[in-house]
């Protein structure tokens, strides 16, 4: 009977209300656990779910900017637009593009062997300076102990004018330190020359009038060089007028290379307020001076990231660089340097006789020097090493301005669109 009443009926043992309990509260904890984490996927759908959406409008906006801006006509080849696109559209595109070509960039080596020839450039000697009412600027007094052949020496480039070369180029060794960088250098005689600034298709962005975008086709037969402008307006914020219409507004204080109707050409601090006056052909600002009465900025600085004197691509403090002087005569120059920082390219200036003077463009991209020499036609030619610029650039539209150097016409200066 004992064993009976422990068994229960039928002879089972009687269930333990502890342990049939462990089970159940484990299948309920699963249970609750499992709804859980349905609950927790569901939260979480809508987050993912909205992260993907936004993903996919990011990937739809900026693939249709992509495709709007690489459809526009353009003279920039495929990755030189795809980098400008990144610059002007995506945000951080300064610094994203800065990033990656920082680890392509490289800087110009100290000291090492000398270079042991210069490039050759013009088409042959200036001719003897003096002459009546003429001046030809002496040669570049060289900078090391022994010059290389045909180192600063003028060069003509093209015809004559009146009897005399109204261009003149030269190469010459800037740098003790870095002998491998090389100045080229363009002078004009603004006595025989008309300069000329024409806008490009979008530099400046708000021209009144673009013309051409290139040199017209009816001013060809008078070309002798042609060369880039400044910073684009929308680094630098700044202005530029041509034949009576401001384009950006000029800006008080600003280096501002200006044509004037009489013929003159000078390099001015502005003080004339947003509108060019009517006296002025055309004016093109880029930066504060970086030479003025023939001294050197006191404040211009190495900075390769400097809001006031330029970016580098890359982050690299040398880069190569390009100026406008004016000469003690009232002769405009340009220079090309291969490798410069901004005070070193304001020491060019200072040394090759510029009084005044202003940076333009810089980065391997821009700078672009040519001359014409009508031997065979027009017969462009790029003066300094450019392999990412064609020397017929200028003869077709291009994206950005650019000045043009003409034989001179009688009567006031307008930059001829025709």
């Amino acid at each position: 009977m004992a064993n009976r009443d422990r068994r229960g009926a039928g002879g089972r043992p009687p269930r333990d209300s502890g342990r049939s309990a462990r089970p159940l509260a484990r299948r309920e904890r699963g249970a609750r656990r499992a709804g859980e984490r349905r609950r927790r996927r569901f939260r979480r759908r809508p987050i993912v779910f909205g992260l993907l959406t936004a993903l996919a409008l990011a990937v739809v906006y900026f693939g249709i900017s992509y495709a709007n801006y690489m459809l526009k006509p353009t003279s920039e080849n495929f990755s030189e637009r795809s980098a400008e696109w990144v610059r002007d559209e995506v945000p951080f595109g300064n610094w994203i593009i800065d990033t990656a070509e920082h680890y392509t960039a490289s800087a110009p080596r100290k000291g090492g062997p000398g270079l042991r020839r210069l490039r050759s450039v013009g088409l042959g000697s200036a001719g003897p300076r003096g002459g009546h009412a003429t001046y030809t600027p002496p040669p570049i007094k060289p900078v090391f102990a022994t010059a290389l052949p045909g180192e600063g020496v003028w060069h003509r480039t093209g015809p004559s004018v009146d009897g005399r070369p109204p261009v003149l180029v030269t190469t010459y060794r800037p740098s003790t330190e870095y002998p491998s960088i090389v100045a080229y250098v363009l002078w004009i005689d603004h006595t025989r020359t008309d300069l000329a600034y024409y806008p490009g298709r979008y530099e400046p962005p708000s021209a009144v009038d673009r013309g051409p975008m290139m040199v017209p086709v009816d001013q060809r037969h008078r070309l002798l060089a042609t060369f880039n402008g400044g910073f684009t307006h929308v680094d630098t914020n700044n202005g530029s007028a041509v034949n009576g219409h401001t384009n950006e507004p000029l800006i008080d204080g600003n280096a501002t290379l200006v044509g004037y109707r009489d013929g003159t050409v000078n390099i001015v601090r502005w003080t004339g307020g947003a509108t060019a006056p009517a006296n002025v052909a055309w004016a093109r600002q880029s930066l504060t001076p970086i030479l003025w009465d023939g001294k050197l900025n006191p404040e211009l600085d190495t900075d390769p990231n400097s809001i006031q004197w330029g970016y580098t691509l890359g982050g690299v403090t040398f880069t190569p660089r390009t100026a406008v002087g004016i000469d003690a005569h009232g002769n405009a120059m340009f220079v090309v340097a291969s490798e410069a920082t901004v005070i070193s390219l304001a020491q060019i200036l200072q040394h090759i006789g510029a009084v005044r003077g202003m940076e333009f463009d810089i980065n391997p991209e821009w700078h672009t020097m040519i001359t014409y020499s009508h031997k065979n036609g027009l017969d462009p030619t790029m003066v300094e090493p450019q392999p990412q610029q064609s020397a017929d650039r200028y003869l077709t539209p291009d994206d950005r301005d650019f000045m043009a150097v003409f034989s001179k016409v009688p009567g006031p200066v307008s930059v001829p669109f025709n």
